[in-house]
């Protein structure tokens, strides 16, 4: 007897792509790869699988558990971003590198996300990260057929008294709880500033980010990887930047922390949080610190999302569209 199913189970095996979008990434591949050839910057390729991994609260990696390979019980991790091991290679003396590569992160799946999707992630030592801007600039403004755009500059700070009429640098934990309450969600009873500077940046503002904008000059708590300093206001901000386009955060790029003491330090700060906030630890890259302590040259770096990339060059609004198969046909 033939066995029974329904009509979207039986159309389960075929891609949510269309074959033009499929041709429309194979393209988008092929400029990105030119755009970098002509720049001099140097393609390379880096272990998707590692020992080590990213310990940053907010993103959680995919684990791989082996048995014959590494033995019995052996855990390595999907990488969630190629940076440690680039970083590896700038301090082995690559010179300028990019990466078109495979990530994955847990928890990540709706219509802006898939567990695993397309990074392109590049380093430019001696760059400031202004300079950095004007590439990724130069990059998108290629892949979607821009010209004569202005893509707005503002800092952090400038675009949260813009919107929401406040200093996001001097806004109290006090402060923000009420405001999250009554214009996210009132339901939450968040303890954490940078929690509550996010929901209301991520609900009330980005949706709003239609235009090209980099955002630049973040709180310092919110330094990730990047080097911190003081800005013109007597301020300490972190020197990173964001891209948001057509509500999407496109880019995030950061003028690189090369200091190992530091960036040990940062480890163990994310460690303290993971245990606060219940998340399982995970342990520090040491091959990474190794190789900040032999001498990483000063850079920027950025990662882009190509899938996100896509998505705006066909006017796409969800990432299953620019997918082959995303997680539920995977």
């Amino acid at each position: 007897m033939a066995r029974s199913e329904d009509s979207s189970q039986s159309e389960s095996w075929r891609p949510t792509a269309s074959l033009a979008a499929l041709r429309e990434r194979a393209q988008l591949n092929r400029l990105i790869r030119d755009f970098f050839q002509r720049r001099g910057v140097l393609e390379v390729e880096t272990p998707l699988l590692s020992r080590g991994i990213g310990t940053d609260p907010h993103l959680a990696p995919i684990i791989a558990r082996y048995g014959a390979c590494f033995g019995e019980g052996a855990e390595r991790y999907l990488q969630t971003s190629p940076e440690f091991a680039m970083k590896r290679l700038l301090a082995a003396g690559s010179g300028p590198i990019y990466q078109l590569c495979k990530a994955f992160r847990d928890g990540e799946s709706g219509p802006r996300h898939n567990p695993e999707f397309t990074m392109l992630e590049w380093y430019r030592p001696g760059f400031g990260f202004e300079e950095l801007m004007d590439e990724v600039e130069a990059l998108v403004c290629a892949a979607l057929e821009l010209k004569n755009v202005v893509v707005e500059r503002l800092s952090y700070a400038e675009l949260f008294e813009r919107e929401l009429g406040f200093d996001p640098h001097a806004a109290t934990l006090e402060f923000l709880q009420p405001l999250v309450r009554e214009r996210v969600d009132a339901a939450l009873e968040l303890e954490d500033r940078d929690a509550c500077l996010d929901l209301l940046y991520s609900h009330l503002i980005e949706p709003k980010l239609i235009s090209p904008v980099f955002i630049y000059d973040y709180p310092a708590s919110q330094a990730a990887l990047a080097k911190t300093a003081i800005d013109a206001e007597g301020r300490r901000v972190a020197k990173r930047f964001e891209l948001v386009m057509g509500g999407l955060e496109l880019a995030n790029g950061y003028d690189e922390l090369a200091d190992a003491a530091e960036q040990a330090q940062r480890f163990e700060q994310d460690r303290q949080k993971r245990q606060r906030l219940g998340l399982p630890l995970l342990p520090a890259d040491l091959r990474f610190l190794a190789a900040l302590e032999a001498g990483m040259p000063a850079c920027a770096g950025v990662a882009l999302g190509v899938d996100r990339l896509l998505m705006l060059r066909l006017g796409a609004s969800t990432i299953d569209a620019v997918l082959a198969f995303p997680e539920a046909r995977a």
